[in-house]
């Protein structure tokens, strides 16, 4: 074993970079954030999704809670789910009038990486109390394969 020399000032360079990180992340909401991806525009709301596999299809679950059916917008490409819409204000408020104002409004958009081929023609998608998922048929070749193994 090859001995390593300890050094106090890294062990508290990552102790401060840990804490930075820790108030960051606790002063910004975790659902949905502004951010400002590469390849999107400064202030894009990203909605929080969850996908999964579900034997011969891949499930997209995303939060748009607010939006309406016909405020979203879902394009499927070769290897990508894109996600789109617009979160309105229901009535004009000045913004004196306001106490607290958490509510963030404006374009909303997030691309999803799909890990498999699906069938684009075959997806459905459900929208009920602010989640919306969108059911992927996986491609044939996708599809996992069962191969029987002969014993001689």
């Amino acid at each position: 074993m090859s001995m390593v020399k300890w050094s106090p000032l890294k062990e508290l360079e990552d102790m401060r970079r840990d804490m930075d990180r820790l108030f960051d992340e606790f002063f910004v909401p975790a659902t949905r954030r502004r951010r400002s991806w590469p390849g999107t525009e400064a202030g894009i709301i990203v909605p929080n999704v969850e996908m999964y596999n579900r034997k011969d299809e891949i499930v997209v679950r995303a939060e748009v809670p607010g939006l309406k059916k016909e405020d979203i917008d879902l394009t499927i490409a070769e290897d990508s789910l894109i996600l789109k819409g617009e979160m309105r204000k229901e009535e004009d408020i000045k913004d004196e009038s306001y106490y607290t104002r958490e509510i963030n409004y404006g374009s909303l958009a997030r691309t999803i990486s799909l890990p498999v081929a699906v069938q684009s023609e075959k997806a459905k998608a459900f929208f009920k109390d602010g989640i919306l998922e969108i059911v992927l048929p996986k491609k044939e070749e996708a599809r996992p394969r069962e191969i029987k193994v002969e014993v001689s």
